[in-house]
């Protein structure tokens, strides 16, 4: 096994551990593990390219400082948050991709020729992930008997996630797919794991990543030079994903909600015959078609013609597309007004059957609408990391739980206001810009390269892989403006490592450090003491992501004892656990439940006055102050209390018309 499929297989395995472990990103000990596990991957990085990184410019160093001023305004945001633990947590998690993102630099400026192992590890990652995707609905019962849905969840919980960890996968596959290799056998298989693909894709019903692929893969397209073995390959996958799709959407016990596990269970059975005997064709299709594409070297003219074809025939897909609005009923100016309409009304209902890939109506605008609404009234430095779900309730009656704006930009602009934009748009500017340096997209620069380089050489080859690894972002970057699946560790981490890369490698057709060239540490006094700098920055990195785990850890013990009836135990823990958290409220909660119950009425009430000093602008410390206070009688000052909750949330109307009821539910 070559070094490249020991690195890739490595980087793979360490992908899938993300996706397992992380899952959705909000299980606080999995994620602050990963996110320490990010951060000494980083520093690691930083100091094997002080000591060992080859003479030159350092190239991405300008996007690497605006993500670090994004990661630094995101901490810098507790200070004015309306939910200050909520934003210490993200800014952990926004450091932890800044290190991720900085180590993906580092390793492209020390080890620029292993860019193989990188795309092949996306690749393998997200055909994998989305295998066990399948296997849930193969094996329910022994996987995740709890699973009721018809759509695709595991490993994430989120079926956008699933299906973007699919759309990830499939520029990838194309690659691997496409090139000339050596192993016809591996190139082979990248058509079943298109299938596979193709099948999480259309299985988990969402039609952001749906939409994020064809982009992804369109622009993957139009400039790789290897577009017609790849289409070769697309269709023979794709062809392979559609008949899994179409068994799985034809059986109601797979793609129905809440069918018995009894019912599911055998439909799964059935389901693992069909995987295994598409997936066995279709690795004999990619076999051959890997053989034949060796032994079949078409003329150039014949190659121009048939992309010639392939091009005309893409573009029919949208002339088709205006010839069936002008013939509708509404006419095609209607037909686009209906359609815009059907995409902006907040009162649109979609349901999770398998009809919705072809449903515009969605609920988007309803969260874009707030999270717009949240950023004019906190224009210029925002709500604060993360604090979109809590600043939204102040402006609107919706009381369903909402934590996110599902869109990057929109988030952005309620957590962060217009410095928040300013910051992303520079830091995404950057990098654009550093994709036309790296890939060298000024036409003459180009073509000289492509003169100076055969379509069979190393520096053509690691064009076509820089281009994938684009495709990468840009397919998860399409999908974030429109969904939350940025705060998703395992799908935002394997397109922030290939942005990073990107970043990190410079012009393609610069020469590549040779190790003898490298710095030596004995060579650079200077250099001991900025690693020392470095591994310091790294320690304090760890401790401020682990206290918040350690104040919940604390905080649990407390309810622990509690329970048990061990009082001063519980206040001990509980005084730990708002140490070591001093932003957070729930410990200050806590601590007044232990005081009443010691019928210290001054010291519970305090604790709770606190809570509403430490975040005025969460109706939910209201609402606790004031529901303590009418159940001690003082009627007056908890009515006032409860009236600021309804300011904060009016939403909750049963404050004003109910206030008793209300303090009654909360405290069930």
């Amino acid at each position: 096994m070559t070094a490249d499929y020991r690195r890739g297989l490595g980087i793979a395995a360490a992908l899938v551990l993300l996706a397992f472990l992380a899952a959705g990103g909000n299980d606080l000990a999995p994620n602050t593990w990963v996110q320490v596990a990010l951060a000494g991957v980083g520093a690691g990085a930083a100091i094997a390219v002080l000591l060992l990184s080859a003479p030159g410019r350092a190239w991405g160093s300008v996007t690497l400082l605006l993500f670090a001023a994004l990661a630094a305004l995101t901490y810098a945001s507790i200070a004015w948050s309306v939910q200050p633990a909520t934003s210490w947590l993200e800014a952990n998690r926004t450091l932890s991709y800044l290190a991720a993102f900085g180590a993906a630099l580092a390793l492209a400026r020390l080890a620029p020729g292993r860019w193989r192992a990188l795309v092949g590890s996306i690749a393998t990652a997200a055909t994998v992930i989305s295998g066990y995707a399948l296997l849930v609905k193969v094996f329910p019962g022994t996987l995740d008997p709890n699973d009721t849905l018809g759509r695709l969840l595991a490993p994430f919980g989120y079926w956008n996630a699933t299906g973007l960890m699919a759309a990830i996968g499939i520029p990838a596959c194309l690659w691997a797919g496409a090139r000339r290799a050596r192993a016809p056998v591996l190139r082979a298989l990248s058509v079943p794991a298109i299938s596979i693909l193709v099948a999480v894709l259309l299985l988990s019903y969402s039609r952001g990543a749906l939409f994020a692929a064809v982009v992804g893969c369109g622009c993957w397209f139009a400039a790789a030079p290897v577009r017609l073995r790849a289409a070769l390959i697309l269709s023979v996958g794709t062809a392979g994903g559609a008949a899994i799709s179409g068994w799985a959407l034809a059986t109601h016990s797979i793609s129905a909600d809440k069918v018995p596990l009894a019912a599911r269970t055998s439909a799964g059975h059935a389901f693992g015959l069909v995987l295994i005997v598409v997936l066995l064709v279709t690795a004999a299709a990619g076999l051959a078609a890997a053989f034949a594409s060796d032994r079949v070297i078409l003329p150039p003219r014949v190659r121009h013609g048939v992309g010639t074809v392939l091009v005309g025939l893409v573009c029919l897909i949208p002339v088709a597309g205006v010839v069936a609005l002008t013939a509708s009923s509404r006419g095609l100016t209607g037909e686009i007004s209906h359609i815009w309409s059907t995409l902006t009304n907040s009162n649109g209902v979609v349901n999770d059957q398998p009809g919705r890939l072809v449903n515009l109506s969605n609920t988007r605008p309803i969260y874009w609408r707030q999270g717009l609404t949240v950023g004019e009234h906190h224009l210029l430095a925002g709500a604060g990391a993360a604090g979109f779900g809590t600043a939204r309730l102040r402006y609107t009656t919706d009381t369903r739980s909402v934590g996110h704006a599902h869109s990057y930009l929109i988030e952005t602009f309620a957590d962060f206001g217009l410095l928040g934009v300013a910051v992303s748009l520079a830091l995404a500017l950057a990098w654009a810009l550093g994709v036309r340096r790296t890939l060298e997209l000024d036409w003459p620069a180009r073509r000289a390269v492509s003169q100076r380089a055969p379509p069979e050489s190393e520096r053509a080859a690691e064009w076509v892989g820089l281009l994938t690894l684009v495709a990468i972002v840009l397919t998860f970057a399409v999908n974030s403006l429109i969904d939350w699946t940025w705060f998703i560790p395992g799908t935002a981490v394997p397109a922030i490592i290939c942005a990073g890369w990107r970043a990190g490698r410079g012009p393609v057709s610069q020469a590549r450090g040779r190790l003898e060239h490298r710095r030596r540490l004995s060579r650079s006094p200077g250099t001991a003491l900025v690693a020392t700098v470095i591994a310091a920055l790294a320690i304090l990195a760890i401790w401020v992501t682990v206290q918040p785990l350690r104040s919940s850890d604390a905080y649990w013990s407390a309810v622990t004892a509690v329970t048990a009836g061990h009082t001063a135990a519980a206040l001990t823990d509980a005084r730990t656990a708002a140490a070591e958290d001093p932003v957070s409220v729930d410990p200050l909660v806590l601590l007044s439940t232990i005081y009443a119950r010691l019928g210290d009425d001054v010291a519970a009430r305090r604790e709770l006055a606190k809570a509403t000093s430490l975040q005025p602008s969460n109706p939910q410390t209201w609402q606790q102050l004031g529901c303590y206070d009418l159940a001690q009688h003082r009627s007056q000052a908890g009515l006032d209390e409860l009236g600021q909750a309804f300011v904060l949330e009016p939403g909750q109307t049963q404050i004003r018309t109910d206030p008793t009821g209300f303090c009654a539910a909360v405290a069930a």
